[in-house]
């Protein structure tokens, strides 16, 4: 019996989830779908989401990491236009390097919440789950859902929540891939295996919220065209999946977790699956690992604390 277990943010629309459910029963009867809700920006949560997790399954073979946020995000008219008159105007518009800045907030926690968001509760998800995950005779996969706008420069082992930066996203997608080679690191042994992808540039809420929808309207002729320069315009949610649905025909321990796993799309329509070597080094991602270790216990005592006085 094949099980699935849609896990949906707190603020999410459970009804869609519903509609998601009812769809996934009726091209598969037999199927067992369940939906567990869970907001990553809130620890208790992700705690309440894994315990219930734990209660109902001895195993999980597939982890997909797609919770993200880019919170009031700002565009840099001045990068734009100086992009547009430059070598580098398809790359910007493939990526947005340079473009946005957010505006981020610090969560019930403590902490910076798009790191928590895009990052930490992941991963401790990912540590409550243990258990669950892993198993050397069948390995398990985390698939984290990362971009192209991942960039070293914004991220700093000193300041990894990106508290005294203005590109929070793509320092929190910057420290997902950081992670993802720390994990491969530490459970491969363990019968767990982690890789990043990028769905490519798919208009969603999260893209709409950039930009008013009448100048999406106006961009889409210019996006169509650029699709024939740059594999990077997925643009539907259809095409950005192509890389999640191929890396489950994969065996995750034939993946290199030094490479990104990406989306793509050629000018006329057609989807495939190409690849990118991250720009990080192991060295990094161990150091930044073992601050996340650090971090979830100082967390984990103060909200003992909290939970005492309450």
């Amino acid at each position: 019996m094949r099980k699935v277990v849609l896990i949906t943010g707190a603020s999410r629309n459970m009804s869609k989830a519903e509609a998601v459910r009812a769809t996934l029963l009726a091209s598969h009867p037999t199927a067992e779908v369940t939906i567990v809700q869970v907001d990553v920006s809130n620890l208790q949560s992700v705690f309440r989401a894994s315990n219930e997790l734990k209660q109902r399954f001895q195993r999980l073979d597939f982890v997909y990491l797609n919770a993200g946020i880019m919170p009031n995000p700002q565009l840099n008219i001045r990068a734009l236009f100086s992009g547009l008159f430059s070598r580098k105007v398809i790359h910007m518009f493939s990526t947005a390097e340079g473009l946005l800045t957010q505006v981020d907030k610090i969560t019930a926690d403590g902490l910076q919440e798009v790191f928590e968001t895009n990052v930490f509760g992941h991963f401790i998800l990912i540590r409550e789950l243990e258990p669950l995950l892993c198993h050397s005779d069948n390995p398990s996969q985390l698939i984290w859902t990362s971009s192209r706008n991942a960039k070293k420069s914004l991220f700093s082992l000193e300041d990894f929540q990106h508290s005294k930066g203005q590109e929070p996203y793509s320092s929190s997608k910057y420290a997902a891939d950081l992670l993802n080679v720390a994990l491969n690191r530490n459970f491969n042994q363990r019968g767990l295996y982690s890789s990043v992808v990028c769905p490519g540039t798919v208009l969603t809420n999260l893209t709409y919220g950039i930009l008013p929808p009448f100048i999406w309207t106006l961009l889409m002729p210019i996006i169509w065209l650029l699709r024939f320069f740059a594999n990077a315009f997925t643009v539907t949610p259809y095409n950005g999946t192509e890389v999640l649905v191929w890396l489950f025909h994969q065996k995750p321990e034939s993946l290199n977790p030094l490479t990104k796993y990406l989306s793509a799309t050629t000018g006329f329509g057609r989807n495939y699956v190409t690849t990118q070597k991250m720009d990080l080094d192991e060295d990094t991602a161990e150091k930044f690992y073992q601050n996340l270790l650090e971090l979830e216990k100082h967390v984990r005592v103060s909200i003992q604390k909290r939970d005492n006085q309450s």
